[in-house]
């Protein structure tokens, strides 16, 4: 009996074991030591709310921010920009569209009543700020591109400029065109990473004296979530450190009807090459579901998540601005910004 006891309890471990190797494969989340506590004090001041999705450029000694149009409230044009000078303080500064979004994503994406998940990067003398537009739960989605020459809003030769449609995606793609972002690599190649929910993550080259999709039409698939509902994985960001690449994006809900069904994360997996494979810091692929998750909510603060990694060759800045639902105040979404720390080849989010 005391040996049919134990070989039962034996089949059982080795099933467990089984089922959770399995599970590991299939995509089940790591998540990175505890050593630091990021959402422990906040220390912006000044207009940083309501901010979704944001991303970070800085120019001569000022910093510029670009976020989500959000839904309900007044706003003096489309793509907000928040400008610092120190990273804390932050005023705002004018948008991307002031006037109106152009007529173009109008007839692409009807009903559309924003703008969403600017991203901003420098290459061939200019800023661009690639952008998507859509609506709640639909795939008909477009990515765009606005460019300027300056961030600065009083030079004169300040002017965004509507270079127009990049991508789309209609019902039935295998893809959403939402959540762009730039990775200007070492070899001044240009990649536009995209996708939210669907399929996941995927890439494109750019050509960088148009800012359009090269000729070439590889597509490179960088992330997914397979077996998890809804495919839960959108706004990546792409840079490289050292010796690797480093695919941040945000997975699981955010946004969401009620706050106790936003359960917001950031993630991170890292490759040797530009294209992947991208590996959690347990060796999980990222195509396979895997990514060490750096950010979920704790101290009052809600679903942290869209952000983006930027790396200033400039000045030696390692940051990530993301949003974070402050519940305190209604849930209201929030800018952060903090600095990524480097720990055995992975990023680190600072106190």
């Amino acid at each position: 009996m005391l040996r049919t006891t134990a070989g039962v309890c034996l089949l059982c471990v080795c099933l467990l074991a089984i089922c959770s190797c399995g599970a590991n494969i299939t995509g089940r989340l790591s998540y990175a030591p505890a050593t630091t506590d990021p959402l422990a004090v906040y220390g912006l001041t000044g207009n940083t709310t309501p901010v979704l999705d944001p991303s970070i450029i800085r120019q001569d000694s000022t910093y510029y921010a670009f976020s989500t149009d959000v839904d309900g409230t007044p706003s003096s044009g489309h793509l907000p920009i928040r400008c610092s000078q120190d990273k804390v303080r932050w005023t705002a500064c004018g948008s991307v569209f002031p006037n109106a979004m152009p007529r173009w994503i109008r007839s692409k994406v009807p009903g559309i009543t924003g703008l969403w998940a600017p991203d901003v990067s420098y290459f061939s003398g200019e800023y661009h700020v690639y952008y998507c537009g859509s609506t709640l739960n639909s795939q008909r989605s477009i990515i765009g591109l606005a460019t300027n020459v300056t961030l600065d809003p009083t030079d004169p030769d300040y002017k965004w400029v509507d270079r127009g449609l990049v991508l789309e995606s209609k019902k039935g793609d295998d893809f959403n065109a939402l959540d762009p972002a730039i990775l200007v690599d070492t070899d001044e190649s240009v990649w536009i990473t995209y996708g939210s929910y669907w399929s996941g993550i995927k890439q494109r080259q750019i050509d960088p004296a148009t800012g359009m999709l090269a000729s070439d039409p590889t597509r490179y698939d960088l992330a997914t979530r397979p077996g998890v509902p809804h495919n839960p994985i959108e706004g990546a960001s792409l840079v490289r450190h050292g010796a690797y690449y480093y695919l941040f994006v945000s997975v699981d809900h955010c946004c969401e009807l009620t706050v106790a069904e936003d359960n917001y994360k950031q993630a991170v997996g890292r490759s040797s090459g530009p294209h992947g494979p991208f590996l959690g810091e347990d060796g999980t692929p990222m195509m396979n579901g895997g990514g060490t998750v750096l950010l979920q909510g704790k101290h009052g603060w809600n679903a942290p998540g869209g952000g983006t990694a930027y790396l200033d060759a400039g000045n030696g800045d390692s940051l990530i601005i993301f949003h974070a639902q402050n519940l305190t105040k209604d849930a209201t979404p929030t800018q952060w910004v903090k600095e990524l720390k480097w720990a055995n080849g992975w990023p680190v989010i600072g106190n």
